[in-house]
């Protein structure tokens, strides 16, 4: 039973974990309203570049990837806990992904770059993989995560490198977010996100690789769960340890090749799907690293109490994601306090760090009162709403 418990615990931590580094890198970004503050000091916009060069170092790419992993982690709990009921939970797993593209949906209104509809959509299919082997999903993942798509386009480009390669297509639509995203008119803003934002980001992913990577994490997710990864024990303990180290000396190489890759291939075409496929590894690689290290050193009497502070950010991470890009989008774009003509790097980093922490403060209060946050008590009992018993 104390392992059960520790699992969830170290889980909603690892969410709380994710959800707040996501909420610093959508600050430094204004909410994806890159502009830069005009007579910006050269000491503060040095220290500007430090903090978004490290912010994105850390976060950058790991975050989502994180959350990709928890995701299929909680797929495989609801779906085991109904099997021992007797009862088949894709049907309704499938329901709940139409609930979640719709609070997407919502979300998408106020900040283009959410990521919920995606899940949603890439979520379904999980159903078909839901029963097969270990072996079988874990071969799947992995032919995923080689970006096979890319792959395909390397070797081409590598036949051919001096082929002509245009800029990619979504830069075209985040060209055009300034003309609504900067105006006063919220339902403009609505319109632009839902519609041109929209298409930009779902663009950006698919040139980036991110859906084979989502559904290749969900699938990872599944297997910790089947294997209990999250239950303390000695075996585990030594899992992720050695997880640990063989992502810091799988990243290194990686990294290194990363920020050389500019001077190393000099054809475009090749550069640039190389370049896909090797930051995208090079991110999952770091994402286990920062997973690994948050579970052993949530286990320690050292870190324990700090990293425990996640927990209750973590069981809310759905509220929390909605509610950070309303109130984000209101404090940046030009509806609400158009704070994106003034907020710096670093006067954004810090409007983020304040948010987290009234944040923690909202979610600490709310966890002593209520088993779940307020938009998942709507996704649950939406689930479930045509259900004699009430599931968990």
């Amino acid at each position: 039973m104390i392992a059960e418990s520790k699992r969830f615990y170290v889980v909603d931590a690892l969410r709380g974990f994710a959800i707040i580094s996501i909420m610093l890198l959508h600050n430094i970004e204004h909410f994806d309203f890159y502009y830069v503050p005009e007579n910006i000091p050269a000491w503060m916009a040095s220290i500007d570049t430090i903090i978004w060069d490290t912010m994105f170092f850390l976060f950058g790419g790991k975050s989502y990837a994180m959350f990709a992993l928890l995701f299929g982690l909680t797929f495989y709990i609801q779906m085991h806990n109904q099997e021992k009921r007797g009862e088949d939970f894709r049907p309704r797993f499938a329901w709940r992904m139409f609930l979640l593209l719709i609070f997407g949906i919502i979300n998408s209104a106020f900040f283009e770059g959410d990521i919920l509809s995606i899940y949603a959509i890439l979520g379904i299919l999980l159903i078909p993989i839901a029963r097969l082997s270990d072996k079988t999903i874990f071969f799947i993942a992995l032919i995923l995560f080689l970006q096979p798509y890319e792959v395909v386009k390397l070797i081409i480009a590598i036949q051919h490198p001096d082929m002509q390669v245009s800029d990619p297509t979504s830069w075209t639509y985040f060209g055009n977010m300034g003309e609504y995203l900067g105006g006063d008119s919220i339902l403009a803003t609505f319109k632009g996100n839902l519609t041109n934002g929209k298409i930009a980001v779902l663009l950006w992913n698919w040139e980036n690789g991110r859906y084979f990577h989502i559904l290749a994490l969900f699938m990872l997710g599944m297997l910790a769960g089947r294997r209990k990864l999250f239950a303390w024990n000695s075996g585990n303990k030594h899992f992720w340890a050695k997880t640990f180290l063989f992502s810091v000396i799988a990243f290194i190489p990686l990294f290194a090749i990363q920020s050389s890759t500019d001077s190393l291939i000099e054809s475009d075409a090749i550069r640039r799907s190389f370049s896909v496929i090797q930051t995208s590894w090079t991110n999952i690689t770091f994402m286990f690293i920062l997973l690994s290290g948050f579970v052993l050193l949530f286990h320690s009497k050292l870190a324990n109490k700090v990293l425990n502070l996640f927990t209750p950010i973590g069981k809310m991470s759905l509220s929390n994601y909605i509610f950070q890009s309303i109130i984000g989008a209101t404090i940046y774009y030009g509806f609400g306090l158009g704070l994106y003509q003034y907020a710096n790097t670093s006067l954004a980093f810090l409007i983020g760090l304040v948010l987290a922490v009234i944040t923690w403060f909202l979610c600490s209060w709310w966890a002593r009162h209520y088993k779940r946050g307020p938009l998942e008590t709507i996704w649950h009992k939406a689930t479930w709403f045509n259900s004699e018993k009430r599931h968990h």
